[in-house]
Protein backbone atom coordinates (compact mmCIF):
# COMPACT_ATOMS: atom_id res chain seq x y z
CA UNK A 1 0.00 0.00 0.00
CA UNK A 2 1.56 3.71 -0.99
CA UNK A 3 1.21 6.02 2.02
CA UNK A 4 0.12 9.80 0.92
CA UNK A 5 2.33 11.69 3.35
CA UNK A 6 1.51 15.21 2.13
CA UNK A 7 -2.43 14.84 1.67
CA UNK A 8 -2.70 17.68 3.58
CA UNK A 9 0.19 20.28 2.89
CA UNK A 10 -1.27 23.24 1.58
CA UNK A 11 -5.29 22.56 2.76
CA UNK A 12 -4.97 21.89 6.36
CA UNK A 13 -1.53 24.08 6.65
CA UNK A 14 -0.10 20.93 8.42
CA UNK A 15 3.13 19.46 7.50
CA UNK A 16 1.88 15.75 7.23
CA UNK A 17 5.72 14.63 7.36
CA UNK A 18 6.70 16.45 10.51
CA UNK A 19 3.08 16.99 12.15
CA UNK A 20 4.18 20.48 12.73
CA UNK A 21 1.69 23.54 11.86
CA UNK A 22 2.30 25.77 9.00
CA UNK A 23 -0.04 28.68 9.29
CA UNK A 24 -3.22 26.69 10.38
CA UNK A 25 -4.83 29.28 12.33
CA UNK A 26 -4.90 31.14 9.26
CA UNK A 27 -6.58 27.59 7.58
CA UNK A 28 -9.20 26.95 9.90
CA UNK A 29 -9.07 29.23 12.81
CA UNK A 30 -7.67 29.47 16.07
CA UNK A 31 -5.56 26.45 16.39
CA UNK A 32 -7.28 25.33 19.77
CA UNK A 33 -10.29 22.75 20.68
CA UNK A 34 -12.09 20.68 17.64
CA UNK A 35 -9.99 22.84 15.01
CA UNK A 36 -6.41 21.74 16.59
CA UNK A 37 -8.17 18.21 17.01
CA UNK A 38 -8.99 18.09 13.17
CA UNK A 39 -5.89 19.39 12.46
CA UNK A 40 -3.75 16.85 14.64
CA UNK A 41 -5.93 13.66 12.91
CA UNK A 42 -5.58 15.05 9.18
CA UNK A 43 -1.92 15.38 10.31
CA UNK A 44 -1.51 11.75 11.48
CA UNK A 45 -3.69 10.20 7.95
CA UNK A 46 -0.88 8.20 6.32
CA UNK A 47 -3.45 6.41 3.88
CA UNK A 48 -3.55 7.16 -0.04
CA UNK A 49 -5.45 10.31 -1.58
CA UNK A 50 -7.57 8.31 -4.41
CA UNK A 51 -7.86 11.62 -6.14
CA UNK A 52 -4.03 12.11 -6.47
CA UNK A 53 -3.45 8.35 -7.22
CA UNK A 54 -6.32 7.76 -9.59
CA UNK A 55 -7.49 10.58 -11.01
CA UNK A 56 -9.57 8.83 -13.88
CA UNK A 57 -11.30 6.83 -11.41
CA UNK A 58 -12.07 9.70 -9.08
CA UNK A 59 -13.26 11.99 -11.88
CA UNK A 60 -15.34 8.92 -12.71
CA UNK A 61 -16.71 8.84 -9.24
CA UNK A 62 -17.65 12.66 -9.36
CA UNK A 63 -18.89 12.29 -13.07
CA UNK A 64 -21.55 9.15 -11.83
CA UNK A 65 -21.94 11.34 -8.42
CA UNK A 66 -23.17 14.75 -10.69
CA UNK A 67 -25.25 12.76 -12.90
CA UNK A 68 -26.93 10.54 -9.90
CA UNK A 69 -28.21 14.05 -8.50
CA UNK A 70 -30.05 15.50 -11.71
CA UNK A 71 -33.52 16.32 -11.25
CA UNK A 72 -33.95 15.16 -7.71
CA UNK A 73 -34.72 17.61 -4.79
CA UNK A 74 -31.85 18.56 -2.81
CA UNK A 75 -33.30 18.38 0.11
CA UNK A 76 -33.67 14.33 -0.32
CA UNK A 77 -30.68 13.87 -1.66
CA UNK A 78 -28.75 15.01 1.42
CA UNK A 79 -31.10 12.89 3.13
CA UNK A 80 -30.04 9.95 1.48
CA UNK A 81 -26.51 10.61 2.00
CA UNK A 82 -27.09 11.14 5.60
CA UNK A 83 -28.71 8.13 5.97
CA UNK A 84 -26.65 5.98 4.25
CA UNK A 85 -23.59 7.24 5.97
CA UNK A 86 -24.98 6.67 9.55
CA UNK A 87 -25.88 3.11 7.85
CA UNK A 88 -21.69 2.74 6.92
CA UNK A 89 -20.56 5.04 9.91
CA UNK A 90 -18.93 7.37 7.42
CA UNK A 91 -18.22 10.13 9.89
CA UNK A 92 -16.05 12.17 7.34
CA UNK A 93 -19.38 12.02 4.94
CA UNK A 94 -21.84 12.58 7.77
CA UNK A 95 -19.72 15.77 8.72
CA UNK A 96 -19.77 17.21 4.99
CA UNK A 97 -24.19 16.37 4.51
CA UNK A 98 -25.39 17.29 7.36
CA UNK A 99 -23.86 20.62 6.77
CA UNK A 100 -24.55 20.50 2.87
CA UNK A 101 -28.09 20.13 4.27
CA UNK A 102 -28.11 23.29 6.89
CA UNK A 103 -26.57 25.41 4.31
CA UNK A 104 -29.71 24.55 2.00
CA UNK A 105 -31.84 25.16 5.14
CA UNK A 106 -32.82 22.00 6.14
CA UNK A 107 -34.75 21.34 9.42
CA UNK A 108 -32.49 20.91 12.23
CA UNK A 109 -35.40 18.64 13.66
CA UNK A 110 -35.06 16.24 10.44
CA UNK A 111 -31.49 16.16 10.49
CA UNK A 112 -31.51 15.21 14.12
CA UNK A 113 -34.29 12.02 13.44
CA UNK A 114 -33.68 11.04 10.09
CA UNK A 115 -31.47 7.52 12.08
CA UNK A 116 -34.58 7.02 13.35
CA UNK A 117 -36.75 8.39 10.44
CA UNK A 118 -38.98 5.44 11.25
CA UNK A 119 -40.15 6.65 14.70
CA UNK A 120 -40.52 9.75 13.54
CA UNK A 121 -42.18 9.53 10.40
CA UNK A 122 -44.52 12.70 10.35
CA UNK A 123 -41.38 14.77 9.99
CA UNK A 124 -40.73 13.03 6.71
CA UNK A 125 -43.23 12.82 3.27
CA UNK A 126 -44.12 9.44 1.71
CA UNK A 127 -42.06 9.75 -0.72
CA UNK A 128 -38.94 10.44 1.43
CA UNK A 129 -39.63 7.64 3.53
CA UNK A 130 -39.45 5.62 0.94
CA UNK A 131 -36.55 7.35 -0.43
CA UNK A 132 -35.24 6.14 3.38
CA UNK A 133 -36.69 2.56 3.34
CA UNK A 134 -34.73 1.79 -0.49
CA UNK A 135 -31.31 3.73 0.67
CA UNK A 136 -31.50 1.41 3.76
CA UNK A 137 -31.85 -1.87 1.59
CA UNK A 138 -29.64 -0.92 -0.89
CA UNK A 139 -26.68 0.06 1.84
CA UNK A 140 -27.22 -3.06 4.03
CA UNK A 141 -28.34 -5.29 0.55
CA UNK A 142 -25.86 -8.20 2.04
CA UNK A 143 -28.46 -8.47 5.16
CA UNK A 144 -31.54 -9.66 3.17
CA UNK A 145 -31.33 -7.84 -0.94
CA UNK A 146 -33.95 -5.52 -1.60
CA UNK A 147 -36.96 -6.70 -0.27
CA UNK A 148 -40.07 -6.15 -3.15
CA UNK A 149 -42.21 -4.44 -0.62
CA UNK A 150 -38.91 -1.53 -0.13
CA UNK A 151 -39.02 -1.52 -4.30
CA UNK A 152 -42.72 -1.56 -4.48
CA UNK A 153 -43.00 1.64 -2.53
CA UNK A 154 -39.80 3.63 -3.90
CA UNK A 155 -41.15 2.69 -7.44
CA UNK A 156 -44.97 4.14 -6.60
CA UNK A 157 -43.39 7.74 -5.56
CA UNK A 158 -41.20 7.66 -8.04
CA UNK A 159 -41.14 7.63 -11.78
CA UNK A 160 -38.65 5.25 -13.48
CA UNK A 161 -36.00 8.44 -14.34
CA UNK A 162 -36.40 9.66 -10.66
CA UNK A 163 -35.95 6.18 -9.39
CA UNK A 164 -33.03 5.39 -11.28
CA UNK A 165 -31.51 8.59 -10.12
CA UNK A 166 -32.26 7.84 -6.64
CA UNK A 167 -30.60 4.18 -7.05
CA UNK A 168 -27.77 5.78 -8.93
CA UNK A 169 -27.52 8.69 -5.59
CA UNK A 170 -27.48 5.67 -3.16
CA UNK A 171 -25.09 3.46 -5.27
CA UNK A 172 -22.59 7.02 -4.88
CA UNK A 173 -22.91 7.89 -1.51
CA UNK A 174 -22.08 3.83 -0.61
CA UNK A 175 -18.96 4.21 -2.96
CA UNK A 176 -17.65 7.82 -1.42
CA UNK A 177 -18.46 6.45 2.00
CA UNK A 178 -16.29 3.20 0.69
CA UNK A 179 -13.65 5.68 -0.55
CA UNK A 180 -13.75 7.79 2.38
CA UNK A 181 -13.69 5.08 5.23
CA UNK A 182 -10.70 3.02 2.93
CA UNK A 183 -8.45 6.34 2.84
CA UNK A 184 -8.95 7.73 6.36
CA UNK A 185 -10.93 10.81 5.75
CA UNK A 186 -11.17 13.00 8.51
CA UNK A 187 -14.45 14.03 10.18
CA UNK A 188 -14.40 17.72 9.89
CA UNK A 189 -11.93 18.01 6.64
CA UNK A 190 -13.94 18.84 3.48
CA UNK A 191 -11.66 18.67 0.64
CA UNK A 192 -14.38 19.75 -1.65
CA UNK A 193 -13.11 23.30 -1.47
Amino acid sequence: MTTNTTATQGTSGIDSTTGTGTGIDSAIGTGTGIDSAIATAEAARTRLDLAKSAPKVFRAIVGFDAAAREGLDPALIELIQIRASHLNHCAYCLHMHTNDARKAGENEDRLHLVAVWREARHFYTEKEQAALALTEAVTLVADGGVPDEVYAQAAAHFDDQELAHVLALILTINTWNRVALATGKVAGTDERR
